[in-house]
């Protein structure tokens, strides 16, 4: 039969990003496509000890159904967490446990989102938020973000154009996909256009914790006093991403209709899951796993950068991510950094061209995301090569 699709996922594109995966399959191909963390940071003997006991002690008690707001002892512990670590204060606000970090933008878009409502995004962003915005008909609007977060300019000149804005979509800690953190001023400016153009501002910092260099930079939740900020984070990189859990903060007053929303998902987060986390963080060593984990990524970043900076032509700009998973080159401005992608798939190294994270993806850009958390060190230093080569026979010719 003909299937009439709805109106809200005609216009979806598919991730390149997931497609890219399928090649992880293919051992002569160098993955830099992807966004793992390393299997190195995942504790799976701690993980493996506290799943035996509470199934020899009291397995019916991670079986059952759980709470829609999530497990009670983990949303306490992370309220702890946030509290200590961040400076996020829960006079006003709640926390609810969801199923990834990505479902906190499912449910901030059910519950805020009508089709045709305007989402301000930084650009590049992470495909996988906009296309949940995309698949709920909201228009997004892209703004240029620098090493040091949104183009502040820029932004209000958007926010002017669109008085009608419903919310602002950042990445505050070592964007996905550029590895940009946006400065503790930029975090202060934001705010204060929001307030002044009455939007609401969407936090998303999965990747937080994985901080190997620099000063830490408080949330922009930290700054809160009307409400207007949603704030959600992910155990996906800091436990295993297999968990699919992740947390959201947000107003008290809005706790009503994010439960009704997150009931209508899916009833509730995999309370098993959610019961090992409030063990490990409450009785592992969970500040020197995440120390460890930064390690591992730090010298691994610092591999990758160093190899970019021997190897790329010089005209390849990048910055310096001081965390997370990802680092993003550019082509000189003009260039499609697609047909590059494609070659250097043909060549055996795998990498995400920077169309996949735009607004408009019918416009070239010159971008390129490269992941360094999951190749080896070998890989590492090959795939460089491999892309070297071809960033000099590309730009010369």
């Amino acid at each position: 039969m003909e299937y009439q699709i709805a109106n809200r996922l005609r216009h979806v594109q598919g991730s390149i990003i997931r497609e890219l995966f399928k090649l992880a399959n293919d051992p002569d191909i160098i993955g830099f496509g992807g966004g793992n963390p390393s299997p190195e940071t995942f504790p799976v003997d701690d993980i493996a000890r506290i799943a035996a006991e509470v199934f020899a002690c009291n397995p019916v008690s991670v079986l059952q159904y759980g709470l829609s707001e999530g497990y009670p002892a983990l949303r306490e512990t992370m309220k702890k967490h946030l509290l200590k670590t961040e400076g996020i204060s829960f006079e006003d606000n709640e926390l609810y446990i969801v199923s990834g970090g990505q479902q906190s933008a499912d449910l901030v878009s059910k519950t805020l989102i009508n089709e045709g409502d305007i989402i301000i995004t930084e650009e590049p962003a992470f495909v996988g938020c906009l296309n949940t915005f995309r698949s709920y008909g909201a228009k997004l609007v892209g703004v240029p973000v620098k090493p040091d977060g949104m183009d502040i300019e820029k932004l209000e000149e958007t926010l002017k154009s669109y008085p009608q804005a419903k919310l602002m979509y950042i990445i505050s800690c070592f964007q996905n996909p550029t590895g940009f953190t946006t400065s503790a001023e930029k975090r202060k400016q934001i705010y204060e256009l929001a307030q002044k153009y009455d939007v609401m501002i969407f936090e998303d910092n999965p990747y937080g914790e994985i901080r190997f260099s620099g000063e830490h930079v408080p949330p922009i939740k930290t700054l809160d006093a009307d409400g207007r900020v949603i704030y959600t984070g992910s155990f996906s990189k800091v436990m295993a991403p297999a968990f699919r859990l992740g947390f959201m903060v947000f107003n008290k007053g809005l706790s009503e209709r994010l439960t009704v929303a997150k009931q209508c998902a899916d009833t509730h987060s995999n309370v098993l899951f959610q019961y090992i986390c409030n063990e490990y963080m409450t009785k592992c060593d969970y500040a020197a796993h995440i120390a460890s984990a930064c390690e591992v990524y730090r010298k691994k970043a610092d591999l990758m950068l160093g190899e970019m900076e021997k190897k790329f032509h010089p005209d390849v700009t990048f910055n310096r991510p001081e965390g997370g998973l990802f680092v993003m080159a550019f082509l000189p401005e003009g260039m499609d950094s697609f047909e590059f992608v494609q070659e250097g798939i043909r060549r055996g190294v795998a990498c995400v061209p920077g169309v996949a994270f735009v607004v408009d993806q019918s416009k070239p850009s010159s971008g390129f995301r490269l992941n360094y958390s999951t190749p080896s060190d070998e890989q590492i230093v090959r795939g460089v090569d491999i892309l070297g080569k071809l960033t000099y026979e590309w730009l010369d010719k």
